[in-house]
Formats: C-alpha cells, structure tokens, sequence
C-alpha cells in the first residue's frame, strides 16, 4: 500500500527561483547533453498542441504551449502517485482531475520565464529518454506502461537521493505538481484552506471566471 503522506504538500520541500534544480556546472552540462540527444533521437519536445479528448482524458480545446506529448505521458503516470488518496475514485472523474491537473502544470511552466522553462526541458528530456530513465530513475517500462506503484518507487528513489541532481528533480516534479493539484479550488478542501473572503470572490474578475 502506497504511502499517502509521501508527497503531500506539506512534505514538499520549498523550490525558489535561486534553488529550482541547482545541480552546479557538472549536472547542467549533463542534462544540456541529455536534451540534445533526446531531441535529436526523436523524443516529443515541441509542446503538445491540442490533444484529441480519449476516455475523457483531456479537453480537446485545451493549447498545451509547453509540455510535448511525452512530458504529459511522464505527468499522467506521476500524479496518480503524488496525490494517492486525493484523486476521487471514480474512473472516470479520475482521469478527468489527472488532465485538469497537467493542463494546469502546463499553464504554469508558462509563466516560470526561460530560464526555468530551459531548465524543466533538460529534466523531462531526461525522464523520456529512455536510456537515461533506466539509468537514472531505474524505471525500464515507457511511462504509459509505468504502474503507480511503479512511479511511487521512483519519486521516493528520488526524494532520498543523496545525488543533488536527482533530489533536486524530485523536488522540481512535486513542486510544480503540488501547485497545480492544490492550488485548484476542487481541492481546497483537502489542505484545510476555506477558500478566498467572499468580499474577494464578489470583487475581482478572475474570481467570476474560475
């Protein structure tokens, strides 16, 4: 039985603009040279575009500007195991909360600035390109074919890394998640937050068009 208390939000470490994956000069070539290789080797990097709704998996209308087809193979394979025991169990309101969740990762990358976009690339180029996902998160399946027990084991090899460039990736991926997941008003509930005054909701655009 997975541990539902290994990825929650308040476990999560702190990402800062100054620490988001500080892996020193050594680890930065390392993943520009993975990027490179992947890109050249035929790994998805450009972002995904629309993506046809399958078992209602995604909203079609949905632009995806930053995350390819692989990264959202490689997010719909992690967040069934960052947020065992908050996803509902419903199949079908599942598949529906993992999507809503990636789109929302994606919106977020958006918004990170290129540095930090860069930096994300070299890291999902890692985890999708097969060679170094053996070698490094010791995951042999593509993520498709991944098991939640299967991606837990990795985020928790991770986590406990004494190797800063895969404790920092760790954190980069829960982070990025834990934002997109908890930040939604679907789950305020869940971290104890009641949501915004009722003055704010009635005073401010974005709040009408949640």
């Amino acid at each position: 039985m997975l541990d539902q208390t290994t990825h929650s939000a308040e476990n999560t470490p702190q990402l800062s603009r100054r620490s988001f994956l500080k892996t020193g000069v050594g680890g930065a070539l390392f993943l520009g040279t993975v990027s490179m290789t992947a890109g050249l080797s035929g790994c998805a990097t450009d972002p995904a575009d629309h993506i046809s709704a399958v078992d209602n998996r995604m909203n079609a209308s949905y632009q995806f500007q930053f995350l390819s087809t692989d990264d959202i193979a490689l997010f719909e394979a992690l967040v069934p195991a960052l947020f065992v025991g908050a996803l509902p169990e419903d199949p079908d309101k599942r598949r529906f909360e993992i999507a809503a969740t990636i789109e929302r990762i994606d919106q977020g990358i958006v918004q990170f600035g290129a540095p930090n976009q860069k930096e994300l690339r070299k890291l999902f180029d890692l985890l999708n390109f097969a060679p170094t996902r053996i070698a490094l998160a010791r995951v042999w399946s593509d993520w498709p074919s991944v098991t939640t027990k299967e991606a837990d084991a990795f985020l928790n090899r991770w986590r406990n890394s004494r190797l800063g460039l895969l404790n920092n990736g760790y954190i980069a991926l829960s982070k990025i998640a834990n934002v997109a997941f908890y930040g939604h008003q679907n789950q305020w509930h869940l971290t104890g937050y009641p949501g915004p005054p009722a003055w704010m909701v009635d005073a401010l655009p974005q709040f009408k068009n949640a």
